[in-house]
């Protein structure tokens, strides 16, 4: 009877002798996926934190601005116990005030992240986004110009004064007039923009100087002025500038458009000059290199400034830098409002002081 035949084990092959054994199989071991960073995660943990951190930016300085110039307005004056000593005071408790509302702030910021990490930023963006409303509204811009003049000193004093004086000429102009120069404008307008672009000047500065120097009728003047601007000596170095710009060999102030150009030149040639003080680089502009210029009679004089200039202008156009921005500021309310707003009406003279003078004030 056959035996069924039994599973036998595996023999083992030995090789012959002089043979190598060969290598056995490497088992494959599962490799464990280790899992990466979370880079998207992390980015927008980062995201969320910047702009927490730009809203609460945002709202802390302008409430600084807001409650410092209001103090400053309230508590002006040189007495120690009525305006020094209550400011004084004012500022430590606003500074009090900061570090308990950042207490608070970090204690609502952990109940908010509880909910969702998406909550304390959104938060911060809204008060920012208050606070810039506020900043649009008339009343910021008294407060803002209080700031300025806590800030600012003797040069902000001089510019508040320059200031009211342009307000006061803009006053005593017809809006009829002023149409007329705006409607005369038009024609040059692409070349002073194109003008101010390329030496970085306001466009309504320069519209205020045309209209100062030509009303916007070029013409020859019996004092050797000539077109647009009324260029008489222009420096050397000014002509070479506006050369190579408009790659002319000699420009003509025949030219409108070479008459803007020189001007710009020109007046950004005086501003450098009279280290960016606007009021006197526009008298610089107007006197031109007669006597030595303005810099040669402030030297005579001792005069470093606006304030300082002030009592020697009987013999200086000091009226010539008022005209400018006057007519300045008309072509820009002209630009911004489609109308020439009358001062004294309503609460026009808070709407034109926040549109700001051209060169001299930022618009807010």
């Amino acid at each position: 009877m056959n035996k069924p035949a039994a599973f036998s084990k595996r023999t083992r092959v030995k090789p012959e002798v002089g043979q190598k054994p060969k290598p056995r199989p490497a088992r494959k071991v599962a490799r464990k996926t280790v899992p990466k960073a979370p880079v998207v995660s992390f980015r927008r943990r980062l995201l969320l934190i910047s702009l927490e951190v730009l809203g609460l930016v945002i709202t802390a300085v302008s409430v600084i601005m807001v409650l410092l110039g209001y103090s400053a307005n309230w508590f002006s004056g040189t007495s120690f116990f009525a305006s020094l000593l209550p400011f004084a005071i004012g500022v430590l408790g606003l500074i009090v005030a900061a570090a308990v509302l950042l207490i608070g702030w970090w204690k609502l910021r952990k109940w908010l992240h509880g909910r969702s990490s998406l909550w304390a930023p959104l938060v911060s963006i809204g008060l920012a986004l208050v606070i810039g409303w506020f900043v649009m509204q008339n009343q910021f811009t008294q407060a803002f110009g209080h700031f300025r003049t806590l800030v600012g000193g003797k040069q902000e004093a001089g510019r508040v004064t320059l200031a009211h004086q342009v307000y006061a000429a803009y006053r005593r102009y017809d809006s009829a007039q002023l149409q007329r120069l705006v409607n005369r404008a038009q024609e040059y307008n692409s070349d002073i923009e194109e003008a101010a672009k390329e030496f970085d000047i306001d466009p309504n500065l320069l519209q205020g100087v045309a209209a100062t120097e030509s009303s916007f009728m070029p013409r020859d003047s019996k004092d050797g002025g000539r077109g647009l601007f009324q260029i008489t000596q222009p420096p050397k170095s000014v002509m070479e500038q506006v050369g190579k710009q408009l790659s002319v060999s000699k420009p003509s102030p025949l030219n409108p458009r070479h008459n803007a150009f020189i001007a710009a030149a020109t007046l950004k040639y005086y501003l450098a000059e009279m280290k960016n003080d606007l009021f006197l680089g526009l008298l610089a502009y107007n006197i031109g290199p007669a006597n030595g210029g303005l810099r040669f009679i402030m030297q005579q004089y001792g005069a470093t400034d606006f304030v300082t200039i002030q009592p020697y202008l009987q013999q200086l156009p000091r009226d010539y830098p008022i005209r400018v921005l006057s007519y300045s500021l008309a072509f820009r309310l002209w630009q911004k409002e489609g109308k020439f707003l009358a001062y004294e009406e309503g609460k026009n003279a808070v709407r034109i002081q926040s549109i700001g003078i051209p060169g001299l004030q930022s618009p807010l």
